[in-house]
């Protein structure tokens, strides 16, 4: 499917459950599948399962989209479905993939247990070919266990009440992103990890080869964008090879130079940004000595810098304002699940359509064709992990664990330029009176910081920050001329952390002095549009779209000048259950029109002169109707 053929987005497979490694063919797993309900967690076998029901895969089961709208309390769901052994070349090999599974999962292959996994937010893989029959269908079975009470798990927004109440809301339980299949060679392309250095005009290349290595074996690299390419060249494994610059059996690092003619508006053109978003489109080919092509990948990548300079945020090498929105990624049917890839590409226009340019997905490891469609179109993402709530050896932990495992999936997506391991001190309930829960927050911080280098990190986004690059503010004050007072003073800094209380809490905790830092408005605003009687809520409330348009202009043209802010992020984006305060309706019905939300949101209309602005315009209107 090619959405945006005028654009040359060419070469690559958007519905592609991984869309930074793609191979020719795949095969999908979602669909009906048996289901069944193991509330009190009784059941440990395949065998005893009695498949009284039908589910919609990848809908979780709390969803009416899956068929069974389950919204009680259980602690276990179990699903099975069959499939046809696909046909395997001598060497061969099939993997099993699921994209997330919340919270644990077991998993069985024709009665044979393949695989553990837990983490509901992260993907997990298997190769489950030795557990093949000859003839005949394949069975799988999933189990999936999500304690609805376990809050030292992370859970994001998912309520641990039976009825959403506030700011939860209903649980994701089981399999709620895309199961798929791939049929693989003997050896193979396992993970290819982009890294782009702006400084040295070059793309970092991190590759590695599940299977042996045979001496004379290469890698093909080619580098396109749109006709250009920039880069066509082939590098030979040396076994043994320790330079950080060489390769290894199994594993590559490499700088790769892009070609440079030396003319600025070529070296431009090829930058990232939201405004031009530039991909360079990747083939990969794993070749043995005789050049025979062993496998063969399609990925891509882009080329930016995301720096902080004193008191901004810094995009190849400029002070970028930030004018996001807050997005939680539900949907009325589907709860966290999209209900299809134009749903993707449908909030990424709405998004830019009303004058934003990123969002701060909140509380959410979203799907990966979310941040490939993002990578497109041009939109910065905030990545926030999912909170857990108690504070506890086992929740560092878990924590911790997936933590890492998100760094790892989402690291080469050019869109995400910044990581937020905690959300207003959730899970650190204690952390301006517990050295240790002060030390856990510093410790994700440095950790995120040492395993990406390239992007700042928001170490407690809200208040009560202990270790950031951006000190993020959370402060739904209604008021607009209180707000240009609080942050449009003289000496600001000073003031705000001595001062201010927003949500009653400090910004800051621990050391006394902290250097100068970007000061991002990260929520703010929460107007709903709601009658007095209606139960939904918003942090404040109006009764008429033209309220809410004058009082949302209102509070952006308060915001939006102030020279201490480096940006803002508005909640929110759309109406989340009983949350009403988006800009657009559960349904992605706009409130209020789209053009009056852009010039209050940057000040200007959007420029529709722009050959990129009339494409995604045009686009976005097809998708509306």
């Amino acid at each position: 499917m090619d959405l945006f053929p005028e654009n040359g987005l060419r070469g690559s497979f958007p519905d592609y459950p991984r869309p930074q490694l793609q191979r020719a063919e795949w095969i999908g797993l979602d669909g009906h599948w048996d289901f069944s309900i193991d509330r009190t967690a009784e059941l440990t076998g395949p065998e005893q399962v009695d498949w009284n029901a039908t589910i919609l895969v990848p809908f979780a089961p709390e969803t009416p989209a899956s068929g069974i709208g389950d919204t009680d309390f259980y602690c276990v769901v179990w699903y099975r479905r069959s499939f046809e052994r696909p046909t395997l070349k001598e060497g061969e090999r099939l993997i099993l993939h699921f994209a997330a599974v919340d919270y644990a999962a077991k998993v069985w292959v024709n009665g044979i247990e393949v695989c553990r996994h837990e983490g509901g937010y992260t993907p997990f893989s298997i190769e489950i070919t030795r557990v093949l029959t000859m003839d005949g269908p394949q069975e799988i079975v999933v189990r999936a266990e999500d304690d609805p009470l376990d809050l030292e798990k992370p859970r994001g927004k998912q309520d641990w009440k039976l009825e959403p109440h506030s700011i939860w809301y209903p649980r994701t339980t089981g399999i709620w992103q895309t199961v798929w299949m791939e049929v693989v060679p003997i050896t193979f392309v396992e993970s290819v990890r982009w890294t782009s250095n702006l400084e040295r005009w070059e793309i970092g290349l991190e590759v590695h080869i599940n299977g042996a290595i045979s001496e004379g074996a290469r890698l093909s690299v080619e580098m396109r964008s749109g006709d250009q390419v920039l880069v066509k060249d082939t590098y030979s494994f040396v076994a043994g090879a320790l330079a950080a610059s060489s390769l290894s059996a199994g594993e590559i690092h490499r700088s790769i130079e892009l070609s440079d003619p030396g003319i600025d508006d070529f070296r431009n053109d090829l930058l990232w940004s939201p405004v031009k978003p530039t991909i360079m489109d990747i083939d990969l080919e794993l070749l043995d000595q005789a050049g025979l092509v062993l496998d063969a990948v399609k990925s891509y990548a882009a080329l930016r810098s995301i720096t902080i300079q004193g008191d901004r945020f810094i995009l190849n090498g400029r002070p970028w304002p930030l004018r996001l929105v807050l997005d939680q990624g539900y949907w009325e049917e589907s709860g966290q699940t999209a209900p299809n890839n134009d749903a993707f590409v449908r909030d990424i226009l709405l998004v830019k359509a009303m004058g934003f340019n990123g969002v701060r997905k909140h509380q959410k490891i979203e799907d990966p064709r979310f941040l490939y469609w993002a990578d497109h179109l041009g939109l910065l993402v905030w990545e926030e992990m999912p909170s857990a709530y108690r504070y506890t050896e086992r929740s560092v932990e878990r924590l911790t664990r997936e933590w890492i495992e998100v760094l790892k999936r989402d690291w080469s997506h050019p869109c995400i330029v910044s990581w937020i391991p905690f959300n207003e001190s959730w899970g650190v309930p204690d952390l301006p009176d517990s050295p240790a829960q002060r030390h856990y927050v510093q410790a994700l911080y440095h950790l995120t910081k040492t395993l990406d280098t390239t992007r700042p990190v928001i170490g407690n986004d809200g208040w009560e920050s202990v270790a950031t690059d951006i000190i993020g503010i959370h402060d739904y004050d209604d008021q607009p001329a209180r707000m240009a007072k609080r942050y449009g003073v003289d000496e600001v800094e000073r003031r705000l952390f001595e001062f201010e209380r927003p949500g009653g809490r400090m910004l800051r905790v621990g050391e006394k002095e902290f250097g100068q830092q970007p000061i991002v408005l990260t929520e703010f605003g929460g107007i709903a549009l709601r009658r007095p009687d209606d139960p939904t809520w918003g942090y404040s409330s109006c009764r008429t779209p033209e309220e809410l348009l004058e009082r949302y202009t209102s509070l952006l043209q308060a915001i939006r000048p102030l020279p201490a802010l480096a940006g803002f992020c508005y909640t929110q984006l759309t109406d989340t259950y009983q949350e009403a305060n988006g800009l657009l309706y559960a349904n992605r019905t706009p409130k209020i029109p789209l053009d009056d939300v852009a010039l209050a949101t940057s000040g200007s209309t959007l420029d529709d002169s722009d050959p990129w602005v009339l494409l995604w315009r045009k686009r976005l209107m097809e998708l509306q109707h």
